[in-house]
This record gives structure tokens, sequence and C-alpha cells, in this order.
């Protein structure tokens, strides 16, 4: 009996949650429509810090940031609403957008045939929508089986035992990519440059030599940290050291 009260107090506690988070989100898009952009960004940060996001979330507050001319702010929540979703086309369309307000323009070192398949294609789902896909898969590769294990017409056996196969290759194929993206996004981490101004220092030293010079919005990828600074690399290949102050780690959580 104990336990069962406790599971109550527990769905009615969630309950009540949700009820808040669904209230402050209305109020945000409220105060959005009507032009107070620096009171939605107030109550969606609210929800965002409170760990109950999505992909609108982030999405909206990009928005927010982005009628206030907050270039670092904006572009980073749109790639948040990216990494939740990747077919997230608003969020990417707005981002394009919110990329020509930053300063720097920054030329992209050549890629390989693959290499472009594998950003315009495979990375287009995240890890966890390929694992779904091999669930998927598996699933069928196990219902095609049993059909053909059960079947008697030859036919109609030959035409399951193919489907097996193709569901198995598939599946395989799929588990693969799952497992090639899960290592790539665990080892690869991002940040947005959130500092107006930043000089990017040679080595992790204050009195160290200027680098190059870095704006609000920029996208770097962090390949090190030393006490308070981190490596960092753009996508041309240069690579330096900055204040970890001047950045924000693009995660979800």
């Amino acid at each position: 009996m104990k336990k069962i009260l406790l599971l109550l107090a527990f769905f009615t506690v969630n309950g009540l949650f949700s009820q808040d988070f669904d209230k402050l989100f209305s109020e945000a898009k409220n105060f959005y429509k009507n032009g107070n952009y620096e009171n939605a960004i107030e109550l969606y940060e609210q929800i965002a810090v409170s760990g109950n996001v999505s992909t609108e979330l982030f999405y909206n507050l990009g928005n927010s940031y982005y009628k206030i001319n907050k270039v670092g702010p904006s572009i980073y929540n749109y790639e948040k609403a990216l990494l939740l979703d990747p077919l997230n086309e608003d969020a990417e369309n707005n981002l394009i957008f919110a990329k020509r307000l930053s300063l720097d323009r920054i030329e992209e070192l050549p890629k390989s045939a693959l290499q472009k398949f594998n950003e315009n294609y495979i990375s287009k789902l995240h890890y966890n929508q390929w694992a779904t896909l091999s669930v998927v898969l598996s699933l069928l590769a196990a219902l095609f089986f049993l059909l053909y294990y059960f079947s008697h017409s030859p036919s109609i056996k030959r035409l399951f035992f193919t489907s097996t196969v193709i569901s198995v290759l598939l599946l395989v194929t799929s588990l693969s990519i799952t497992v090639n993206q899960y290592g790539v996004d665990s080892r690869k981490v991002e940040a947005i440059i959130y500092a107006t101004e930043v000089s990017v220092k040679n080595e992790p030293t204050k009195s160290a030599e200027e680098a190059f010079i870095l704006h609000e919005g920029t996208k770097v990828i962090v390949l090190d940290q030393v006490d308070d600074w981190k490596k960092i690399k753009l996508v041309d290949g240069k690579i330096g050291w900055l204040k970890e102050q001047d950045i924000n780690i693009l995660n979800v959580f």
C-alpha cells in the first residue's frame, strides 16, 4: 500500500511539473508574439535549466535571441535544436540567417566525396534515430524469417528468404552507422564563441602571441583543456587557445 501511495505521489508531482512547464512555455510564446523578447528568453531559459528540453524550446530561444540581435546565443540555440532533431528545417534555415550576422567568414577545408555524402545524408540522422531504425530492421528480419520458415509454397519461400537477407544486410549497415555516429558524437566537442571579440593565443597563457581573432557566433571544435584555457580548432584547420569563459559548449543537457 505504501509503495502504491509513493507511486501516486510521484506521478502527481510529475504531472504538476509538466503543467508548470507547459504554462511557462505558453507564457513565453505569448511574450514573443507581443514583442517582449527579453521576457520570453527569461522563461525559455528557466525551462532549459530545469532539463525539460526539446528542439522546439531551443528553436524558440534562438528566434528570441535573434530578434534582439544576440548573434552568439541565437546561433548556439539553433545548433542545440539541430542536435536534438537534425531534420528540423526551420532551425536549419534560421541558422543560416543568424550566421550571416557573424563577422567571421571562415573557408572550410575541401571535403572528399565520402565526407560530403556522410554530411549530406548519413549525419542528417542522430545516432539515436539510426538505432531506432536498426531495431525496426531487426524486427522486420525476424518477421520475414518466420514467414519464410512457415511458408510452404517455393515461390513464397524464395520471396521471404530474399526479404530476410536484404533486411539483415540493411540491419548490419544501420548498426555500423549507429556505432560510428555514436563514436563521432562522443569524441567531438563543439562550442560557440560568446564573447563579442576574442584574441586566440598560440599557447594557453595570457602573455602568449596572438594567433588570430574570432567574433561572436563562430563555431569551433574543442580539442583540449589546460586550466581555464580551451584548445580550439576552426573548420579551416587553424588551431589556438582561448579562455573557457569566451565560449559555450554545445550540449543539450
